[in-house]
């Protein structure tokens, strides 16, 4: 659906060319994990789909969520060094932006279901 993409495969060079944002533990810090902002991320745009989206059919919906758990566990590896440290708003931005952009693809593969 969009793991196997040409769209992701782009996303994840971006995500290659922008780890520098994750070299650097210097500046504002919350309590939450890079990992605690991604699975929210990820949650919070999956739940948006399916607002937007409530004619999906039930499986649709269950590939939407394999797919997002795909989209975490990639991520989780390639941030493995900073995953369990908390994010600074440098990373959180670069984050929000990201998953935007995944969650650009999800609703481009959803409208093709309907």
């Amino acid at each position: 659906m969009v793991v196997e993409t040409d769209g992701y495969v782009a996303l994840i060079e971006h995500l290659a060319f922008n780890l520098d944002v994750f070299a650097s533990e210097d500046g504002d810090t919350g309590e939450e994990s890079v990992e605690d902002v991604v699975t929210d991320m990820v949650a919070s745009n999956i739940m948006a789909i399916f607002e937007q989206n409530p004619e999906l059919h039930s499986s649709v919906r269950f590939q939407l969520l394999k797919e997002a758990d795909v989209v975490v566990e990639e991520l989780g590896e390639v941030l493995a060094g900073v995953w369990t440290k908390p994010a600074t708003n440098d990373q959180i931005n670069f984050l929000d932006e990201y998953i935007a952009l995944v969650k650009n693809l999800f609703d481009t593969a959803v409208a093709k279901y309907d």
